[in-house]
């Protein structure tokens, strides 16, 4: 039983991205008897103390994101021109179109921020789903961003759905189909070029819960694999039984 409750406890911690959320969490469980010799926490104690704390982790990232700069200034995930128009941006920027360019690349991250906020109330469905054995699963298997792909596998749809109209909407606030006309108008008068005309909602969908899960998966590496981000006896206590008994 002490294994299980340990277990579950230390899924909560996986994407946890402050030492205040942390800590929190800590009071939560600690108040239920954790650590107490004969003294267990009841089922419904442990899943409320994971699932403030997960609800709390798992957003973080999206927070980070839907702000300003969120996608555009992280250069791991910044929004460039769809792979299918990239002949386009060179050919473009070869006659002196660069503020053009910049102006499409910057549209595309912003609608990108824009969506990365919905992903919250997503993301709380999935904690209220998660099974005793998904815990088991992600802190015991061998998979370094298990908790990651346990939000991929439940939440990708969902996302995707919420996200393709904020982002379409969001295309035509910040200019990004004004900019996007001008570049294939612009390219598409050239002598002798193949007519572009890439679905910009899709590509920006795509690409923002690319980079949401990018993100997710950083904070779960760093409380894996960094000892010093363990920043509490909990923490270390947790993650070291785990490092000891991963299969």
């Amino acid at each position: 039983m002490k294994k299980l409750i340990i277990a579950s406890f230390a899924t909560c911690t996986i994407l946890l991205a402050s030492c205040d959320t942390l800590n929190q969490a800590a009071q939560v469980l600690n108040q239920s008897g954790i650590g107490i010799p004969g003294v267990s926490p009841t089922s419904s104690e442990v899943s409320l103390g994971l699932k403030q704390a997960l609800e709390f982790g798992t957003t973080m990232s999206a927070e980070r994101l839907s702000a300003r700069d969120g996608f555009l200034g992280n250069l791991a995930i910044k929004l460039l021109f769809p792979p299918e128009a990239q002949k386009v941006e060179r050919t473009l920027r070869g006659l002196g179109f660069n503020q053009l360019c910049d102006n499409v690349v910057m549209s595309l991250n912003r609608a990108a921020e824009d969506a990365a906020a919905k992903a919250k109330p997503i993301f709380v469905s999935a904690i209220k789903q998660m099974t005793i054995n998904d815990a088991m699963n992600i802190l015991l298997g061998n998979q370094s961003d298990a908790a990651t792909q346990y939000f991929k596998r439940v939440t990708t749809s969902q996302l995707m759905s919420a996200f393709s109209p904020v982002i379409q909407n969001s295309l035509g606030k910040v200019g990004a189909t004004k900019y996007w006309g001008d570049v294939t108008n612009t390219y598409n008068k050239l002598p002798l070029v193949t007519k572009i005309n890439p679905d910009l909602t899709g590509y920006v969908t795509e690409r923002a819960i690319e980079g949401l899960f990018f993100e997710i998966a950083k904070e779960e590496l760093r409380i894996r694999s960094n000892v010093s981000a363990r920043t509490t006896p909990l923490l270390q206590k947790v993650f070291g039984y785990a490092d000891q008994n991963r299969g």
